[in-house]
């Protein structure tokens, strides 16, 4: 069973109709791409499913629970987790003090007598930021920063985990790692979804590929045949691809 399923989502801001009856399913254990062209309605269809924006039509269910009436904090208390194309993160905190408000904010939620303390400890080893654990947010790179956004959602647990560009400031060797780590955080039983302009890691990472070009899902399927598609080709990947 699908952990998240979008069905017939519509979105309108006056006359612009932004996502048009979009249909989206992410299933546990496998990474679902979400590409296209700029403005094609990647961030406003997460904002629909994280609960930042009512859709005018349709419905988002996690788990099999329909959750398209619930505020952010219910959803998240159900699971969902993302991160954000513009970085959300406390700039004068420390990487450890930014995960652990998360890892706070749950146990109080979650009644979980886990020692918080450790579970940051391991998520940040996870991710790979034990040299500047200590450090300013503010003064680290995007790509590592990017990381500890990261961080924080998984201080959630979540089910379904969503991710606005995430690879946005990595250079090449951190890509290479960010990529094993996603294939990790799939293999633990998440539901992953992807946005990334990143064709080259979408297409190395994901096993189902959605792809939205004006509000619309104009393909769905596996790398290889979102490579081959036409109508793809003509609309975001280029003729060349």
């Amino acid at each position: 069973m699908a952990l998240l399923e979008v069905s017939g989502v519509t979105v309108r801001f006056g006359g612009n109709v932004a996502l048009d009856d979009v249909e989206l399913s992410a299933e546990p254990g496998i990474i679902t791409g979400l590409i296209g062209p700029n403005g094609a309605g990647k961030t406003t269809l997460f904002n629909v499913v994280t609960g930042l924006l009512p859709p005018n039509s349709g419905r988002v269910r996690i788990a099999g629970r329909d959750v398209t009436r619930l505020s952010p904090t219910k959803r998240a208390r159900r699971g969902l987790a993302r991160t954000f194309q513009r970085l959300e993160l406390f700039s004068v905190l420390s990487v450890r003090e930014n995960i652990r408000v998360a890892a706070d904010l749950r146990r109080g939620w979650a009644r979980d007598r886990t020692d918080p303390a450790t579970v940051v400890d391991e998520i940040i080893e996870r991710i790979g930021l034990q040299s500047v654990a200590d450090a300013r947010v503010d003064s680290l790179p995007t790509g590592q920063c990017r990381l500890v956004e990261l961080g924080r959602c998984l201080a959630t647990r979540p089910q379904v985990l969503l991710l606005d560009e995430p690879a946005s400031g990595q250079d090449e060797h951190e890509t290479v790692a960010f990529a094993a780590l996603l294939r990790e955080l799939a293999a633990s039983g998440m539901a992953v979804v992807l946005v990334e302009h990143d064709v080259h890691l979408v297409m190395e990472v994901c096993s189902a590929v959605h792809v939205l070009d004006f509000g619309r899902i104009i393909a769905t399927g596996t790398p290889s045949e979102i490579q081959a598609n036409e109508a793809v080709l003509a609309a975001y990947l280029g003729g060349g691809a």
